[in-house]
């Protein structure tokens, strides 16, 4: 019987191909490196509360897939052992533990979510295994002197937040604020960046916090509950599943509240469909990427290599689904880190080339921002547009901005 994880571990190295010699360099340095492999680690939630991230590691295991097509980098295939965890960090724990202690993975890149993150975060560094590019923005994995070994990717969530106080401030000065957020990381970032963008404004504009756990099966109370209080702006902190379920629960109760929405849980296909995509009309948000749904981009270069990888390697997938298009420049992303560490496959190294990317451009990155590290910088996106959704894409208004 083929299992899930015989299905995921073997997507990316199926490819059969004759590489050139390679100098060796597998040594006791170098874990999960042959002259033929880089052994890659993984957890993902293909299972439970977020497995609709689940599009990013099969977008991760295509791209990889169509890199060993190609012959790989120097000739080395890259097989990537991803895992379901189904967001639970116990899980997560067990899971790395395995591809650490018993498979021997090199390195672990894009493990989703704050809380498994977390969960795995000392012991990564203590270990020194790189964890590279977590999928999470929570503000911690930018700090290059306390952990080392860990390194994010897309823009922070304090970041995020901060935009959405300024624009607050400057269009509705008076308003009435209520947050629905996750009761971890994840969901504090997105407080304490709205409490600091906001300043000594917070206490008089926010009227209500309403938190939730990961595992809570709705958050129809707590939307009430905002509602009841006053509030008349309304931030949602929730993974999409949730996100769907507060957009949409608003909407029955005629509560129309001008509506921020995390950056994680503004797909399409995954969130705003689910909800009802005339319920979703005029929510803001912010964004790093371009909105594959978005007709402006039908002639972008960029958008063209995006649709051509798709095409080719995941033709059955929903392609308003920006998870996609996360997946595919997360794995470029590392392509990069691995070619530029060329035969010196050590932990140390990676780690090394990883802090050292400047200017990196990707098909699916808007205008203007631009993928950089240094030894003192794990933050590789800095930078965000607001966006509103018109009923059918999202529509991008403003300026790019950094928090």
């Amino acid at each position: 019987m083929i299992t899930r994880r015989k299905l995921l571990q073997t997507t990316a190295a199926s490819a059969v191909l004759v590489a050139a010699p390679a100098i060796r360099t597998w040594a006791a340095n170098a874990p999960g490196i042959t002259d033929k492999e880089i052994k890659i680690g993984q957890t993902m939630p293909y299972s439970g509360p977020a497995s609709s991230y689940g599009t990013i590691g099969k977008a991760q295991l295509a791209y990889f897939k169509m890199i060993n097509d190609q012959g790989g980098i120097n000739g080395r295939m890259l097989n990537m052992m991803s895992l379901d965890d189904s967001y639970s960090p116990p899980k997560t724990v067990e899971l790395v533990r395995r591809l650490v202690e018993q498979e021997n993975v090199a390195f672990c890149f894009q493990t989703l979510g704050t809380p498994c993150n977390t969960a795995i975060h000392k012991y990564m560094n203590d270990h020194k295994v790189p964890q590279l590019f977590v999928a999470t923005g929570a503000t911690k994995w930018n700090d290059p002197k306390n952990f080392p070994w860990t390194m994010g990717w897309q823009p922070n969530y304090q970041t995020e937040a901060h935009i959405y106080a300024r624009h607050i401030l400057s269009t509705k000065p008076d308003a009435k604020i209520g947050i629905l957020y996750q009761n971890d990381d994840f969901g504090k970032d997105y407080l304490i960046g709205l409490k600091d963008g906001l300043g000594d404004k917070y206490a008089k504009m926010m009227v209500k916090e309403a938190s939730y756990e990961a595992t809570d099966p709705t958050v129809d109370s707590q939307i009430v509950t905002l509602q009841g209080a006053g509030a008349d702006t309304l931030l949602t902190a929730a993974l999409p599943k949730l996100a769907a379920q507060a957009i949409r629960k608003a909407y029955d109760i005629g509560w129309k509240p001008v509506h921020y929405l995390t950056n994680v849980s503004i797909s399409v296909g995954s969130v705003l469909e689910p909800a009802g995509l005339e319920k979703s009309q005029g929510i803001i948000s912010a964004d790093y990427r371009k909105d594959s749904s978005d007709p402006r981009w039908n002639d972008d270069a960029g958008k063209k290599q995006w649709l051509a990888f798709m095409q080719k390697y995941m033709p059955d997938a929903d392609l308003k689904d920006n998870n996609f298009p996360y997946g595919m420049m997360t794995a470029m992303t590392l392509v990069q880190v691995l070619k530029q560490c060329g035969n010196d496959l050590s932990r140390e190294n990676i780690m090394k080339e990883a802090a050292n990317l400047h200017d990196l451009e990707m098909p699916m990155l808007l205008p203007g921002i631009k993928i950089n590290t240094s030894a003192d910088n794990f933050a590789p996106i800095r930078q965000m547009q607001l966006q509103r959704f018109t009923g059918k894409s999202w529509e991008l208004f403003g300026d790019v901005l950094s928090g």
